[in-house]
């Protein structure tokens, strides 16, 4: 159960291979790609497919906010191949090498309709085979939002520290949350939103947050005021839409995580009304649950792996 997170270091993400061995190492093959979305933005989807095997079912992976589906993502992308599954991803508006504004995410529904396009797309490569969505952090949202959008299509949801609730650890001052709804309307793209560094505050391992930061495409200014606006919203959006959520559901979250909320993760555990649901609050653990020690690493992505091959096996 080993996550390809083992292999890199502070300076590399792919440690002392070069990127091609790396993918060899884990028997994947990565395909990277622009493509224009409906807004006439181009955007970078990636793909990681088993080598050797047959896929068992397809996951859509949807990163969180100030990353892209290339750096840390990617690593467990390709551990999520390597253990038979074809695996799909794509950076989303102003993120990553897509095109936008860095960071600026002035509507959720276009990000949404930008990943249904494309996994809808490559679904079609894999019609026969269970597909499953993932998501970190806010890509946690988004992938339960496109549940929503497209009930009964996916076999099941897995979502690692999902923005279903923001810490009130990691929320802006009071006044300036107010603040928040009246300034966005006239400056959103205006990148001063005070709060704490994302990656100070996610990876518990020192040598995990130097390898984050050197993330050629991670945004390292403030939040937008829109961007933070939608970000509210979405949560808002969530957890009033909570008992439409009825795939099959795993969560995982830290139970130190001061950037997402773990009892947001908690009220959604207890209002999906998914008959199929499990909730995994790891004790100790911070934000990045790749951020944590080896065997911290290997217990979370141990449990996602199992629970994507039983998913996958009841439905194929």
């Amino acid at each position: 159960m080993v996550h390809p997170c083992i292999d890199a270091t502070e300076d590399n993400l792919f440690g002392s291979l070069e990127p091609e061995a790396f993918y060899a190492r884990y028997g994947v093959t990565y395909i990277e790609e622009m493509v224009q979305n409906a807004r006439g933005l181009r955007q970078c989807t990636r793909s990681w497919i088993p080598v050797d095997q047959n896929p068992k079912g397809v996951v859509m992976v949807c990163h969180g906010y100030g990353a892209d589906s290339g750096w840390l993502v990617q690593l467990t992308s390709i551990g999520f191949a390597s253990q038979g599954f074809a695996v799909y991803a794509i950076d989303h508006q102003g993120h990553g090498k897509s095109e936008g504004l860095k960071c600026y995410i002035p509507d959720i529904k276009a990000v949404i309709d930008d990943c249904i396009e494309f996994f809808d797309a490559k679904r079609q490569n894999h019609k026969d085979l269970p597909a499953f969505l993932y998501g970190e952090s806010l890509g946690g949202a988004l992938a339960l939002l496109i549940h929503l959008k497209q009930p009964g299509i996916w076999a099941g949801i897995v979502i690692n520290g999902p923005m279903c609730g923001i810490s009130v650890k990691f929320k802006p001052p009071w006044p300036a949350e107010i603040l928040l709804h009246l300034i966005a309307r006239f400056i959103p793209t205006w990148p001063i939103v005070p709060t704490k560094d994302i990656a100070a505050v996610s990876f518990k391992e020192p040598w995990k947050r130097k390898l984050c930061v050197k993330n050629p495409h991670r945004y390292t200014g403030k939040p937008r005021m829109g961007t933070a606006l939608v970000c509210i919203q979405t949560v808002k959006e969530i957890e009033a839409r909570s008992s439409e959520v009825t795939a099959p559901l795993l969560i995982v979250h830290g139970e130190l995580d001061v950037v997402t909320d773990p009892e947001g993760s908690r009220r959604l555990y207890e209002t999906a009304a998914s008959s199929d649901k499990t909730l995994r609050i790891y004790p100790g653990m911070w934000h990045q649950l790749i951020g944590e020690p080896p065997e911290n690493v290997d217990k979370v992505f141990g449990e996602i792996y199992a629970w994507l091959d039983t998913h996958a096996s009841q439905t194929s």
